[in-house]
């Protein structure tokens, strides 16, 4: 057995013999987070993100709630991602079996003979272990990596979550503005049908002439020519929301063919602060994540450059008989250390730390790109929100002054009063405004869910800030 204080010895002289390995040079640049938004408004409510988590209820619609639930238990992309979560705590549960010892057990009977020699009978039981001394951390290091990856495997569902109900929100709104708009088209078109109507009549009665009649049809055709396009896109729309909720395209046929308005969300904004969305979003906490298992990755192979400590040993019992097992003499014990340190390896380890450190680097300027990423994110939201509300207030006077005005017109027309060329521009502006109501409306409410998926909302995270890796991003790096 090896004295302890040679053991001791050689290892202070290994470990002198071996440098730590440097620190990455590239210095991070830290992303500059303003302390409000830029497009924020006055009425800009700061909410906490657990309020974030349900925002599809916002929208006040027991339809769209339901069925973006409906896609949070059955999505095939979230199943995948829960199955990668799983396989992710596993690896990390087999990180941290390496810390401890392992033991095992043997038995074996064994009957031999040589030439005219009697036969011999040889019956062995034994306990083996093994223990790896993690003086450097190596595996410490590993365990580290495991549990920040399985912690990125959680935020990476949280992200899939986040992205489905926002998917399930976009096609459901999608799906009744172009219900809307089939709406809009078919009233118009029995607006115009009645004027064309008008128009044979007055033709019949000699007070007009055939081309107007047939201005009066092609209006009326191309009107009816818009509602086959937006059957195709009402069908889509509704064979994606099936699909998203893991069922047949089918499936909604008949939960959907109901028309109802396009949903809108509350007016206040619930908004955090940009630190806050950054904490709450997923894709920020994967990144963040990614840097710490990057961190710990290079400590695991900077410890690969010291050596080695392992003891081990084995208690067993060894006799020519079974019943002589239990005489206290069969008993056999061995005990066990090693120590080992590479001498050459061609400069595989510290190609291996130099491959890490380059690793963290990457990590570092991802982490940076999802940051800047998440504050673009918020502000085209906030600043497309403010486009459309101005927007709005603006198209729904036209749309009710050319109301008006093409009422007017076949009110005046049917007296004789005006040409035909007035009602024709008036219906085309009405149908016109009508439309552009209805499409601000649908972008006013998919603008408003672009904006709780950039916060971050549709899932649940935790309070944890990550603060050990916001610490080690804001550390001096030598």
């Amino acid at each position: 057995m090896i004295n302890p204080i040679v053991l001791g010895g050689l290892m202070l002289a290994l470990y002198g013999c071996a440098s730590t390995a440097p620190q990455p040079a590239t210095p991070f640049a830290a992303v500059d987070i303003p302390d409000t938004w830029a497009a924020a408004t006055d009425n800009t409510a700061h909410v906490s993100p657990s309020s974030l988590a349900q925002w599809w209820a916002r929208f006040d619609d027991p339809l769209l709630s339901h069925l973006v639930t409906q896609a949070l238990q059955a999505n095939p992309d979230i199943k995948s991602a829960e199955a990668a979560l799983r396989q992710a705590r596993a690896l990390r549960d087999v990180s941290a079996a390496a810390l401890w010892p392992n033991v095992g057990s043997s038995a074996s009977a064994r009957r031999s003979q040589s030439g005219s020699d009697s036969a011999v009978n040889r019956f062995d039981v034994g306990l083996d272990a093994s223990w790896e001394l993690d003086f450097f951390g190596a595996n410490q290091s590993a365990l580290e990596a495991s549990e920040a990856t399985a912690r990125a495997s959680a935020a990476r569902l949280g992200d899939v979550q986040v992205s489905i109900a926002a998917e399930v929100a976009l096609n459901y709104i999608a799906l009744r503005g172009a219900q809307t708009l089939f709406a809009i088209a078919h009233d118009n078109l029995s607006s115009q049908l009645e004027t064309l109507q008008l128009t044979q009549w007055r033709l019949q009665a000699g007070l007009t002439t055939s081309l107007e009649a047939e201005q009066a049809r092609t209006e009326t055709e191309q009107t009816r020519a818009q509602l086959p396009v937006l059957q195709t896109s009402i069908a889509q729309n509704r064979h994606a929301l099936a699909v998203l909720i893991g069922q047949p395209p089918a499936a909604l046929a008949t939960v959907l063919a109901t028309e109802v308005p396009v949903p809108q969300a509350a007016d206040d904004l619930a908004l955090s602060l940009p630190a806050e969305t950054l904490r709450q979003r997923p894709d920020v906490r994967v990144a963040e994540e990614q840097v710490t298992a990057a961190i710990a990755r290079v400590a695991q192979a900077d410890a690969a450059l010291m050596p080695n400590f392992q003891i081990g040993g084995s208690l067993g019992l060894n006799a020519l008989t079974l019943g002589a097992l239990t005489d206290g003499t069969s008993v056999v014990s061995v005990l066990l250390a090693s120590v080992s340190l590479p001498v050459f390896d061609s400069g595989a380890r510290r190609a291996q730390v130099r491959a890490e450190q380059a690793a963290l680097d990457q990590a570092y300027r991802d982490y940076q790109a999802t940051v800047l990423t998440a504050l673009k994110d918020v502000e085209d939201a906030l600043v497309a929100l403010r486009g459309d509300r101005e927007r709005l207030l603006s198209l729904q006077r036209a749309a009710e002054a050319a109301g008006n005005a093409a009422l007017l017109a076949r009110q005046r027309y049917s007296s004789g009063l005006i040409d035909f060329q007035t009602v024709l521009d008036t219906q085309r502006t009405q149908l016109r405004t009508q439309e552009s109501v209805a499409s601000v409306r649908i972008a006013l409410s998919s603008n408003y869910v672009r904006l709780y998926k950039a916060l971050g909302g549709g899932w649940p995270p935790d309070d944890r800030a990550a603060s050990s890796t916001q610490d080690a991003l804001q550390a001096p790096r030598s």
